[in-house]
């Protein structure tokens, strides 16, 4: 016969007391996750590339059931499609969730050197299933295209919509934005600055419109990865944070090389000034006036598909393009006028030279936030312009 020992009644006093407690935390833990599903947020850092210049972000999800380790990237198109150009330049590129290993995606990014930081959502049981459920929804074919919108629908805004609504309708966003009353093109600047990609933005500039100068909300600039991080890290639902732990998965080795480039667009537009300046004191007219039928037809054919990117594609931030009033699309065709002595070819050349002038005065009270680096290029059209009307 085997005998237990006998315990002392306080012990067993408490040991009735913990146990239903204990009971009670054991299956509200099991009742708030049994899913077996770890979610999390990937951000990578932006590239070299201008497509990849803002960064990346991609959701995680591991199954423990299943042993998988699946990454949903919302930001994969076909670059081998034969109509790949003409549907970019038309703003009908379409873009599909695509799914892949976490260890392959991890490894495009680390042979880019770009680093990846993760973080895992907080989620009930029930959360992680339906949000789980509705991303390979969205992984069939049938679901998996949409049309590409650099500011209102892409890798980030899809993932910061599906998971808002696939949580806690308490989920709250807090204030993330640097300041009050900053722009898409602001947003967008800074990254262009850190990189020191002038061509590129004086690129953006030019071909988007003052839609870009609307004033964004602290949800909205979640289409940036690295903003959509920083609503994530402080979004609530609650008393609990969405985000539970941050990782960072990869981080490259810091570059040693200068990359800084002196060759800047105000400094090449400076330059052109310089150069017609020069050769407008040289006797033989006809090198200028050479210059001058580049320049302005030039600046007609940038004019033109300025107008045709506004009015002949689904871009809708190349509308309302204030640029055109420096790239006139007719300097296509007075530029073949040049050696005319018509009476309304001089009026032509002061009208354009008059606007040229208005828009120097009017530059900070315009709709659209110019950059700076045309200013030498707009005093040369206006220059060049007044010149040619006054031509005998």
């Amino acid at each position: 016969m085997t005998f237990l020992p006998k315990l002392p009644e306080k012990l067993l006093v408490r040991a009735f007391i913990l146990l239903p407690v204990a009971l009670v935390f054991f299956l509200k833990s099991f009742s708030q996750d049994s899913s077996h599903l770890r979610i999390s947020l990937l951000t990578c850092s932006p590239g070299e590339e201008l497509y990849s210049s803002f960064g990346h972000s991609a959701l995680r999800v591991t199954d423990t059931t299943t042993h998988t380790d699946i990454v949903y990237n919302y930001g994969t198109f076909d670059f081998y499609d034969p109509d790949f150009y003409v549907n970019f330049v038309k703003g009908k590129l379409n873009y599909y969730l695509n799914t892949e290993s976490f260890r392959e995606f991890v490894y495009a990014y680390e042979y880019e050197q770009r680093s990846v930081v993760e973080q895992e959502l907080s989620l009930t049981g029930d959360e992680k299933i339906k949000l789980y459920a509705a991303l390979r929804n969205n992984a069939r074919e049938e679901n998996k295209y949409y049309r590409y919108d650099f500011l209102f629908d892409n890798c980030a805004t899809r993932i910061r919509d599906i998971v808002k609504t696939n949580v806690s309708d308490s989920l709250q966003i807090p204030e993330i934005l640097p300041k009050e009353q900053i722009t898409f093109r602001n947003l967008i600047h800074e990254y262009l600055d850190n990189n020191k990609a002038w061509w590129s933005k004086v690129g953006i500039d030019i071909l988007l419109g003052a839609g870009l100068d609307a004033y964004s909300t602290s949800e909205q600039s979640m289409f940036l990865p690295d903003y959509l991080y920083k609503g994530f890290d402080g979004a609530r639902d609650g008393q609990t944070a969405l985000v539970e732990k941050r990782l960072t998965i990869f981080t490259p080795p810091q570059s040693t090389g200068n990359t800084d480039s002196y060759f800047t667009p105000f400094i090449a537009f400076s330059v052109l000034l310089l150069v017609f300046i020069l050769f407008s004191f040289s006797p033989r007219r006809l090198s200028l006036t050479i210059l001058d039928f580049i320049l302005f037809l030039s600046t007609g054919l940038l004019g033109i598909l300025l107008v045709f990117m506004w009015t002949g594609t689904d871009h809708q931030l190349c509308r309302n393009n204030y640029n055109l009033l420096w790239a006139i699309p007719l300097h296509t065709i007075a530029a073949f006028t040049l050696f005319s002595k018509k009476l309304l070819i001089p009026v032509y050349w002061k009208l354009s030279a008059v606007i040229g002038m208005l828009l120097l005065v009017l530059w900070i009270v315009l709709p659209q936030n110019l950059n700076e680096s045309l200013l030498p290029l707009i005093v040369l059209l206006g220059w060049r312009s007044w010149a040619l009307g006054k031509r005998k």
